[in-house]
This record gives structure tokens, sequence and C-alpha cells, in this order.
């Protein structure tokens, strides 16, 4: 599925834009709040603004429980966003001007300071977080399109939750932002695996959502001028592409794998 609004342009000196994501880079920090007791241990209890709080050292939770979806969504959209537009910038589909140095995970990172293409992407991972939430997402693809909008290459995240959640202090914040890091540091070089794209490049997101999310779509429109439709079959299927896989993680909240499809020739 993929935004009707990404037949939209932008009135800029940008090639014409296609789709993209949003998040709050402190996602963390407002949901979680970390106590030590003397002896070390945590458990997990609710508190009444119902933030998850770490008092004991390990618990097992349904998705349902402490609304942990909501915290997972949070965690993939801040990612998806910081990935989206590092993917923009190495692979050069928009100008380096408009992009300028941040940090993220610790490391740096390329972030698009351009307003319209920054809000495109946050109007698009907004429609995508309710089906994050809910489990619902497969795959969440960034599709690089020539000219004449074929894909070139296309950068696929394959999601699972695990519907039981093992969880910890060291699970849900430092082992899972190490592995995410270590995801931003392959896409931030894997240009050196990548063929040049040709020119005038656009993008598009692609999201392959569970049978019985895609009845519902339109139940859980969050933007009212980004309603749902159905991708073309193009960006869907590549012929023949070269695969290149990128990273894999596995954590007791997430496990998430990254690779390229790379169309065998570009005509650069």
């Amino acid at each position: 599925m993929r935004p009707r609004a990404a037949q939209r342009r932008a009135a800029l000196s940008l090639p014409p834009l296609c789709v993209v994501l949003t998040l709050n880079p402190n996602a963390w920090d407002e949901r979680l709040l970390l106590q030590r007791r003397g002896d070390g241990n945590r458990t997990v209890s609710t508190e009444a603004d119902g933030r998850l709080q770490v008092l004991g050292k390990m618990t097992t939770l349904t998705r349902q429980d402490l609304n942990f979806g909501q915290v997972v969504a949070d965690v993939l959209s801040e990612f998806l966003e910081v990935a989206v537009h590092l993917i923009l910038y190495v692979r050069e589909v928009y100008p380096i001007g408009i992009f300028q140095k941040r940090k993220k995970y610790n490391v740096p990172v390329q972030m698009s300071c351009h307003p319209e293409l920054n809000q495109y992407i946050q109007d698009t991972l907004h429609c995508v977080k309710p089906l994050l939430e809910k489990n619902d997402v497969e795959k969440v693809v960034v599709v690089i399109l020539d000219k004449e909008h074929h894909p070139v290459e296309r950068f696929v995240f394959e999601i699972t939750q695990p519907p039981l959640l093992s969880i910890s202090s060291e699970s849900l914040l430092s082992h899972v932002e190490q592995l995410l890091r270590a995801f931003i540091l392959k896409i931030s070089v894997c240009d050196a695996v990548l063929d040049n794209n040709p020119p005038g490049c656009t993008f598009t997101v692609l999201v392959h959502t569970r049978e019985a999310a895609t009845r519902n779509m339109e139940k859980i429109q969050v933007i009212k001028d980004f309603p749902w439709i159905l991708a073309d079959e193009q960006d869907v299927h590549m012929h023949d592409p070269r695969l290149i896989p990128l990273k894999t993680m596995t954590s007791d909240i997430l496990k998430m794998q990254l690779y390229v499809e790379e169309r065998a020739h570009k005509g650069t």
C-alpha cells in the first residue's frame, strides 16, 4: 500500500517527491522511567500516566500489556525516519545541499533541512504508525525510481514483532539502540556495494501489511489528505534484481532485517 498523496509534487528546485516518513528522537526517554533498587534487580510496573517503570530484572508481557505496541511503534517510527533521510542522502536522490549533519544513536547522520520534504516524510510515517502499533506491518520499502518511474533500488525493512515480549532495561534501551545504530552505519556505507543511480531519481515508500490490516486501511486513516491506495505492480516487484543483504537484528522486542534489491541495468 502507499498513500495517495504520493501523487503530490513539491514546488522546489528538487526532483519530484513520491512518498515518505516521522519521529521523536527522545521516544525512549519519554516512555520509559528507569529506577534502581538497592539490590540492582528490576521489575516492570505501570504508572498512572502510562509510563513504563523498570524496577526488576526480567518479565514476560503480551503486546497488549502496558500499551507496549505503542512503545515499539515509536521506536520504529523514529528509526525509519532517520533511515529514510539517510537513504535519500547516500543514494543522492536530492542535492546534498538540503541535508545537514546531525547526531542520532550516537553516530553522525545526514538529515534533510527542507521543510516540505520533512513534512512529507512525517505525514507518511504518521500513516504507518497505527499499523506498527497493531503489529500489522510485514515490510516497509523505500523504492528509488528513475525518470520513467521504474524502480532501480528497493531498500526493504522486514519487521517481526513477537507476541510475547521478554523485556529488561537492557533490551529496551542500550541493546536496541546499539542494534539500530548498526543499521544506520550500514546504510551510511551502502553506496560502496551499489552501482550509481541515473540522474533525476525520485522515491516512494511502500508498506506491506497483513491481509486483515489491508481490509481496514480506511478506518485508520490519520491524515485526511493521505488515503491509502494499492501500490503499482512495478513498484512492488523488480525483475531478476541483485540482492544485497545489509543488516539483521534480533532483540527481545523486535526482529528486523534490511536488504537492497538493485536493478541489474540502471541505464546510468
